[in-house]
């Protein structure tokens, strides 16, 4: 445990030594340029003020570059364990202005670490220095050392032992100034590079986008792979049923379950894509026009399904359009799951009913499926009691109404509804 501290300590002095010297290195073009710009003939007067300005010029235009503030977020975060976010986008900034404050601000460290790390390096290099000197005069059999226009005698022998005490106490002055010019320097790098108040508000918006695309993205997923799981592993019951009586049916039981895997497979890509921060190959975004071949695959799941449609559902809003698609059809995964199934062929009152309706402006559904009476459906039941919640979260985000539960004599059927106005958006 005492290494490790002994390490850490170390480590640290190194890192804020280094961190003063990049500051040094970083003040020699500024210096190099007002000095040029201001020859020893001027008067003081006009020498001194042209070389601040100068000075401030180039300090101010080296804070201009985004790679300057990348660059010194880096060196933050390496040497000073800073904790600095990465620097935001330019599309982040609410206005151009917003742009040119980060860069005033990146000068404005910028001279910070020119001005803090110049003198850590100096105070360093002088500590560094009289602990050399004094020892090494005192081997040489002593002598003087002037001192800031002191004279200090180091003598010969034993007397001039405490020049190993300046020694140690010069290392440790160094070390001690070097490791707290990095704190020193922690606040500044802090506050003028970390992100403004606009800056933390749009990444914290930003972050709320993106769980919620996430979230929608796990929505969908549910829907879509549910309802074709649900589907398939109902045709391989049929398929198992009539492999022996009807090899035909089974044969396009089994391609159903084919071709549904397949669209399933489309819809998994496609969120895995998109979680994976890529451009997928294929973005199904289905509607309200694809809702022939969803019904067909239920059809081809051994359940009698009626299905009425009316008005122009070409000319239903995208957004509605897509929503409506997905309700429908988490409403008919819940039928296929948990309704009682009818022969394909039975008549239309003993099966799966669905209504679909755009008129006056709105949009309306309605499912019903036959449940055993002496269990009806309730939502929660089970443990995939998320279909139902998912549906009434699409339904209040479009402004609609929703209504769900037992219809008919003793609850026989169970009845969704559904209706949208056709002027909502997500």
């Amino acid at each position: 445990m005492g290494i490790g501290i002994r390490r850490g300590v170390v480590r640290r002095i190194c890192r804020g030594g280094i961190h003063a010297a990049t500051g040094a290195l970083l003040s020699v073009p500024p210096l190099v340029v007002a000095l040029t710009v201001t020859p020893p003939a001027w008067p003081p007067a006009l020498r001194f003020p042209v070389f601040g300005l100068a000075l401030c010029a180039v300090v101010g235009a080296m804070g201009v570059p985004r790679a300057a503030r990348r660059g010194s977020v880096r060196l933050a975060n390496r040497l000073l364990d800073a904790g600095l976010p990465a620097p935001a986008a330019p599309a982040t900034h609410r206005s151009p202005a917003g742009r040119w404050v980060n860069r005033a601000r990146t000068s404005a460290y910028l001279a910070a670490h020119m001005a803090l790390g110049t003198t850590v390096t100096a105070v360093a290099a002088l500590a560094l220095f009289a602990a050399v000197l004094f020892p090494s005069v005192w081997l040489d059999g002593g002598g003087p050392v002037a001192v800031f226009g002191t004279t200090v005698r180091v003598p010969s022998g034993p007397p001039g032992l405490w020049t190993a005490a300046v020694c140690a106490g010069s290392l440790a002055l160094g070390c001690a100034v070097a490791a707290g010019g990095a704190v020193a320097a922690r606040s500044p790098a802090r506050a003028l590079l970390g992100h403004r108040a606009a800056e933390r508000l749009a990444a914290v918006e930003k972050q709320r986008d993106l769980l919620a695309r996430r979230n929608r993205l796990a929505q969908e997923l549910h829907d879509s792979i549910g309802h074709t799981l649900t589907a398939a592993t109902i045709q391989a019951a049929v398929a198992g049923e009539l492999m022996d009586s009807d090899p035909v049916a089974a044969r396009r039981a089994l391609t159903s379950i084919e071709e549904t895997s397949r669209a399933a497979m489309d819809d998994l890509d496609h969120v895995l894509g998109v979680l994976r921060a890529r451009q997928s190959d294929t973005a199904p975004q289905r509607t309200l026009t694809d809702l022939g071949p969803l019904t067909e695959r239920v059809r081809e799941a051994g359940t009698g399904l009626h299905v009425e449609t009316s008005g122009d559902l070409d000319k239903v809003p995208a957004a509605v359009s897509r929503e409506a698609y997905r309700i429908i059809q988490e409403g008919l995964t819940n039928a296929l799951r948990h309704g009682t199934r009818s022969a394909a062929g039975a008549e239309a009152g003993s099966g799966i009913s669905l209504r679909v309706a755009a008129r006056d402006g709105w949009l309306e559904v309605t499912l019903t499926n036959p449940v055993d009476a002496a269990a009806p459906f309730r939502p929660g039941r089970t443990a995939r009691g998320n279909g139902l919640t998912g549906v009434a979260e699409r339904v209040r985000l479009l402004r609609g109404e929703l209504s769900a539960g037992a219809d008919g004599e003793q609850g026989t059927r169970w009845r969704l509804a559904a209706r949208i106005p056709l002027r909502s958006t997500p």
